[in-house]
């Protein structure tokens, strides 16, 4: 059925269990997991250079520590579990996208991700990335909460 599953991860708990489970799904049908991390474009708001604490280079270097930790957890869960294992760390403004396009050029048949669950006002204000995955790919997409 899936062949080639992507594991979103933002280091969260419940990604953490999503990789559990994405995993899991992936050994029982032989799948191979590829599992990506998006982090945000390094941007400078201040108006005063001074106020800038924040390097494009230190950006880098934070983004890609986070990075690796996150991507640890999918990889030492797939190397338990005896799964094929690939993984991404992308710099994109636009997690969703990043992960739809993730997806597409590694030939992903399924995405499977985590739910934060917000409703309401929050759900509103803080937006959801995986709504806007399940809104935008064609690809499908399975959630878990």
């Amino acid at each position: 059925m899936y062949r080639h599953i992507l594991i979103p991860t933002d280091g969260s708990s419940l990604s953490e269990e999503a990789i559990k489970h994405g995993v899991g799904l992936a050994r029982s049908l032989n799948a191979k997991v590829t599992a990506v991390t998006v982090s945000p474009t390094f941007h400078t708001f201040a108006m005063d250079p001074v106020m800038v604490t924040e390097t494009p280079k230190r950006h880098e270097e934070d983004c890609r520590v986070r990075a690796e930790q996150y991507l640890a957890v999918a990889r030492n869960a797939a190397r338990a579990a005896g799964v094929s294992y690939d993984e991404a760390s992308v710099v994109h403004d636009h997690p969703y996208q990043a992960i739809i396009d993730t997806a597409s050029k590694r030939n992903c048949d399924l995405i499977f991700m985590a739910s934060h669950g917000r409703r309401g006002m929050s759900a509103l204000v803080l937006g959801s990335e995986t709504t806007k995955v399940l809104t935008h790919s064609k690809i499908p997409t399975l959630v878990c909460r």
